[in-house]
């Protein structure tokens, strides 16, 4: 583990070259890792897992859709793919990576696999860090580690096939046997983790909550629609609108800025844009300062979490949630970004 300087704070990373994949298999030799749950990051962390090498078994509910799914991926019923508590019972890891709502309901059939020595997986601290509002509360006697990708599962298994890594944050909750330090080191460089650095349970859910509910999805979303609002009602086309608002951004200025950070991005662009994104910038970290010191007090208090799990458990949630994402889709700024999307030159080609 390094000490490596962010911004002049010293943070605890981990990457391969000190922890290279040889030594994560050596870590885990003999250790059956089950991975519970085949939605947003079971395929990804399974299937990198199993094809560097380690020994994989995946459960999920017969007769599903991801059961098919993952039939459909090359995991084979009774040999590497089982019902949820035949997993658990095999398994010496179990990667708990079912929605925060499932973890609920099925916490009484984990828990009783929880044998001592076992190691209890999270990708998310929500199930745990909530423990009086979920009843997630794990054995003493088991490790309890968390290995959070900082992106979708998707990306992760698409970076891996690309020979990429997506960075990943991991803490330990407990640890019973003494190893949990090297067996999270250990699962976090065999998901395919670009370098892993150092948080707890409750930050990781914190930060989490904050940020999908702001910049990557809430705020973002916020802000192209109060963009795209003004530029059509100053008479600008849909489509001017959207590359403006949406299209540059995210086709042309975030690989960039990705690539090399937003000061090169301010240095690099002419010299008028250069004038009012300094001008501007802080007006509206000032106008949304507010917002969000108020959502992550809403965040560490539980009441973000208890309105998910309320939400999410009711009967009629799948139903309420097309509703809201029909909303979305069908409004004119992302009707617009369908027809922008298909006359992307690569579209145009196939």
């Amino acid at each position: 583990m390094a000490k490596m300087n962010f911004g002049g704070v010293e943070e605890n990373v981990v990457t391969r070259d000190e922890f290279p994949l040889s030594q994560a298999l050596d870590t885990l030799k003999g250790e059956t890792i089950a991975v519970i749950g085949y939605g947003v990051q079971g395929p990804g962390q399974s299937l990198n897992l199993k094809d560097n090498g380690f020994k994989v078994i995946v459960g999920q509910r017969k007769n599903s859709k991801s059961w098919d799914k993952a039939v459909a991926d090359g995991w084979v019923p009774g040999e590497t793919l089982f019902e949820i508590e035949e997993a658990c019972q095999r398994g010496t890891i179990i990667q708990y990576l079912l929605s925060d709502a499932a973890q609920i309901t099925l916490w009484p059939t984990v828990k009783k696999h929880l044998t001592a020595g076992k190691a209890l997986y999270f990708s998310h601290g929500f199930g745990a860090t909530y423990a009086e509002r979920t009843g997630i509360i794990p054995p003493k006697d088991v490790d309890v580690i968390l290995v959070a990708p900082k992106g979708s599962g998707t990306s992760l298994r698409r970076l891996f096939l690309e020979g990429r890594g997506l960075n990943s944050s991991y803490a330990i909750l407990q640890d019973a046997t003494g190893k949990a330090w090297d067996r999270v080191i250990a699962l976090g460089i065999g998901i395919g983790s670009g370098y892993l650095f150092e948080t707890t349970f409750e930050k990781e859910v914190y930060s989490d909550l904050t940020g999908e509910r702001g910049t990557l999805m809430g705020a973002i979303q916020g802000l192209f629609a109060a963009q795209y609002q003004v530029l059509r009602e100053n008479g600008h086309t849909p489509s001017e609108a959207f590359n403006e608002t949406i299209e540059e951004l995210t086709q042309s200025l975030m690989p960039l800025v990705a690539e090399n950070g937003m000061d090169w991005m301010y240095a690099n662009c002419s010299t008028t844009a250069q004038r009012g994104a300094l001008d501007w910038w802080k007006p509206f970290r000032d106008a949304t300062l507010p917002v969000f010191r108020k959502l992550y007090a809403e965040v560490a208090c539980g009441n973000e979490a208890q309105r998910s799990i309320d939400s999410n458990s009711k009967p009629d949630y799948r139903a309420g949630l097309e509703a809201e994402l029909k909303e979305l889709r069908e409004s004119e700024m992302w009707q617009a970004g369908a027809t922008v999307r298909e006359l992307r030159p690569e579209r145009s080609k196939k």
